[in-house]
């Protein structure tokens, strides 16, 4: 039997599974949605490349890790544990309790960034020169700072957005900024180009998501609230109670995903930066499976688990994580042996990046097998352990990244992400394996 012959077994026996319909619809759609997105992020990345060069691509690499870094501050966990509490208020009393889940999340999100906000602001000059090495860059996170209010309304209405499982709503959130990035680089470049065109369009991206996402939430739950039904409330201890683990386990995730961008910003050029994030964006490509499931498979998970449905859990997730693995592979494979002439489609100065690439595709593709651990144990009240586990791998990784980066530059940038990444999500699969007893990890042939 030849290998696609296999896959492609393996592939029929998953769709045709009836409990796994709703993860496997939800999921197409989602995917879709990621893969046009990709597609034409890739584009604009092009764009960016070959017309603004890899200083102005470093530029917008720092300011969205400094967008990341100050939105986490500002939910302190609540867009994840949205996740679990809408699907959860929904099951248990009604839409209208949810509502107010949302808005008190909301309320208290908007409050905590406008503190950060300002603190950011008046720290711009230090944070550019004092941290970054770079005092041209104080006024863009100047600019940014006041953005951080818009940045993380987005951020809690397209999880919003998710928890209530309107897939196709969530898809058009998640591919509506790349579609405004693509329009305005497009149009900008070719009639009125100026050096930081691509910076500005980050801004602009905000305003547009803020306002289309606000309008998708309000919609959705007018359609769902019942008239005259009370809502059951919830306290602000609850709230953060809930929060405050998962918001570690972020912070821990952020210093995986980000360490490696900040410390060569700041240690190493912008154009170091912009090479290494065109790696690190094309070996997302192998984690965008396990993105586009988990828009379906979070609050999934929090619906059954709270239902009381464990048999159904542990299916669901050991069959989306089969599905994930061999929707990744190819990907893994193409990205491995294709990967020199692929980037230099970004430009000749990008090839060196080889080797980056191909460490940090092992370490998402080990992501992707591992299936969807973290919100299997966020979702089902084991968010303390998962935050401890991302939290040992978090301070390996600021380690592993100081030591390795002044040696070995974007390799050792790599080499630390693929370390991390792994070894968390190993650690993950196992303790699911002690608590639950069952596997949710796909490792082929065993």
């Amino acid at each position: 039997m030849s290998i696609i012959n296999f896959v492609k077994k393996k592939l029929n026996n998953l769709i045709s599974d009836k409990k796994f319909e709703e993860i496997l619809h939800g999921g197409a759609l989602s995917l879709s949605a990621k893969v046009l997105g990709v597609t034409i992020g890739i584009f604009s990345n092009i764009i960016v490349a070959r017309y603004y060069g890899p200083e102005i691509m470093g530029i917008v690499a720092i300011l969205n890790s400094f967008f990341a870094i100050a939105v986490l501050f500002s939910l302190m966990g609540m867009n994840v544990s949205l996740l679990r509490l809408i699907p959860e208020y929904i099951a248990k009393f009604s839409y209208f309790s949810a509502y107010n889940v949302y808005k008190k999340i909301l309320k208290t999100a908007v409050f905590l960034s406008l503190i950060v906000a300002a603190l950011l602001f008046f720290s711009s000059d230090f944070i550019a020169s004092n941290i970054f090495n770079k005092s041209h860059l104080s006024i863009l996170f100047a600019v940014a700072a006041i953005f951080l209010i818009g940045k993380t309304l987005v951020q809690i209405n397209t999880n919003t957005i998710r928890a209530l499982k309107n897939i196709k709503l969530y898809a058009f959130a998640q591919i509506l900024p790349n579609l405004v990035n693509f329009f305005f680089l497009a149009l900008l470049t070719s009639l009125f180009y100026q050096k930081y065109n691509p910076i500005y369009i980050q801004f602009l991206i905000i305003i547009v998501g803020t306002l289309a996402t606000a309008y998708m939430v309000k919609k959705l739950f007018c359609s769902k609230i019942e008239n005259g039904k009370p809502a059951e409330k919830i306290s602000y201890h609850k709230i953060f109670s809930i929060s405050s683990p998962m918001f570690l386990t972020a912070t821990m995730h952020l210093v995986i995903s980000q360490t490696d961008i900040v410390m060569l910003g700041i240690m190493k050029s912008e154009a170091d930066v912009g090479v290494y994030s065109v790696a690190v964006k094309l070996a997302l490509l192998t984690s965008a499976i396990l993105i586009a499931f988990n828009t379906i498979i979070a609050p999934k998970f929090s619906e059954l688990y709270h239902s009381e449905k464990i048999d159904e859990l542990a299916h669901v997730a050991k069959k989306s994580a089969k599905l994930i693995f061999w929707i990744t592979a190819p990907i893994l494979i193409v990205l491995m042996a294709f990967g020199k002439g692929i980037l230099s489609v970004f430009g000749d100065k990008f090839v060196v990046a080889y080797w980056a690439l191909f460490f940090l595709i092992i370490g998402q593709f080990v992501n992707s097998a591992a299936g969807s651990v973290g919100y299997l144990l966020n979702m089902t009240g084991h968010q303390i352990a998962f935050r401890n586990i991302v939290f040992a791998a978090g301070i390996l990784n600021i380690m592993l990244n100081y030591f390795l980066i002044p040696v070995y530059g974007i390799y050792g940038a790599a080499i630390a992400s693929m370390i991390c990444i792994s070894l968390w999500n190993i650690a993950a699969s196992i303790y699911v394996k002690i608590k639950f007893g069952f596997r949710i990890a796909y490792v082929p042939f065993c």
